[in-house]
């Protein structure tokens, strides 16, 4: 089999096809630092010709516009001791071209059968890559800043908002001391609650650092805490516990299922218990699984009173819980038996927890450890 490349010509011939072919800039140099050849994309970017290239120094080239100081630090410094060096960044102002970023290549050549060595220098145009990573840095430090604003933004929103809901429930419960009508007096501390509601779901949310989804079992631990200080007094023997897992709920539904809770555990507390009961118990429980949940309220009082169809108290309450119901894409469920459960459900959801009308240590008790809000 015969070498294609019988001479020096030919290899030199292959080697400029080679060069030629790559579409980088590339230029090779002989241990002087003089051009031996360059690529046809070096001519064509750089501007300059093959008669004021070829034989030259590289520093000289383009009247000195290679004549860079990290460039001299490569080429002489760097390439003598470690012969290859990949990615080696040059930032410099080109005539004809301006201001552009360029990473270097270079390779020290060796022959066995001479003293003599080339080095092949390769160049990469990063100018618009450097550019695009400049404004996603840029762009990140605007988000970033927009956040710290978006932040303290919510932060005073929220301070507000508290500060106007502590306004109105204070209102409601002077307007209750003040007016002589036992049935106003109670609308109005129904109000109260139900503004007390809101104004937990809203602390909740601040102290959680405005998450869009909150604890469930904490937040109506809070909850239900209010509303046993207010409504429970110290004489009354009426236990108001919270039992719930881990789950975490969206804020916004957070706001409904507490409305709904607030209503419920009044109802519960009004009607239920007629007279003194020695383990009056009324039970808030919650469950949930991905965006199924299910929330029962519970109380092993007297069961349906004649004041309510369906449910202790009805009225106003009734109404409400219906239509937060509703806007839960819920479903509701009335269960009387040695007292009352109400239960509200989204989606395929089997409950493990107890009702306050179970016995406490029955089997079937969730896992998850009762939060004890109140017992008295």
């Amino acid at each position: 089999m015969m070498n294609p490349l019988q001479d020096i010509e030919d290899a030199q011939t292959l080697a400029q096809a080679i060069v030629n072919t790559i579409h980088e800039p590339l230029i090779v140099l002989d241990d002087e630092l003089r051009v031996l050849a360059a690529s046809r994309a070096f001519y064509e970017i750089f501007k300059v010709d093959v008669e004021h290239t070829s034989g030259c120094l590289l520093y000289d080239l383009g009247d000195g516009q290679w004549n860079i100081p990290a460039l001299r630090l490569l080429l002489e410094t760097i390439i003598p001791e470690h012969t290859a060096m990949d990615g080696f960044e040059v930032d410099h102002d080109f005539p004809g071209l301006g201001r552009r970023t360029m990473l270097l290549n270079a390779r020290k050549v060796l022959y066995d059968t001479s003293s003599s060595s080339t080095i092949l220098l390769a160049f990469t145009d990063i100018t618009a890559r450097r550019a695009i990573e400049r404004e996603k840095e840029e762009l990140h430090l605007r988000t970033e800043e927009l956040l710290v604003q978006k932040q303290v933004l919510l932060q005073e929103m929220q301070h507000r908002v508290a500060n106007s809901l502590q306004i109105i429930a204070s209102i409601l419960m002077m307007k209750a001391r003040a007016v002589t009508s036992e049935e106003t007096r109670h609308h109005l501390r129904d109000a109260y609650q139900r503004v007390m509601s809101v104004a937990e779901v809203q602390s909740h949310l601040h102290a959680a650092g405005g998450i869009d989804r909150i604890e469930v079992g904490p937040y109506l631990s809070k909850l239900c805490a209010s509303l046993a200080d207010s409504m429970i007094g110290d004489g009354a023997a009426v236990g108001l516990k919270v039992v719930a897992n881990d789950g975490r709920i969206a804020s916004d539904k957070a706001v409904s299922i507490g409305l709904i809770v607030t209503e419920l555990v009044i109802n519960a507390l009004k009607y239920a218990f007629p007279s003194a009961k020695a383990d009056a118990l009324v039970l808030v429980t919650f469950e949930s699984n991905g965006d199924d949940w299910k929330l029962t309220v519970s109380d092993n009082g007297v069961g349906k009173t004649d004041k309510a169809p369906g449910g202790h108290g009805g009225g106003l309450g009734a109404v409400i819980v219906e239509a937060l119901v509703k806007q839960l894409e819920a479903r509701l469920e009335v269960v009387i038996a040695s007292g009352m459960a109400v239960s509200i459900q989204r989606g395929d959801f089997v409950s493990l927890l107890p009702r306050a009308t179970e016995e406490q240590g029955s089997p079937g008790r969730s896992p998850a450890e009762p939060a004890s809000i109140s017992e008295r």
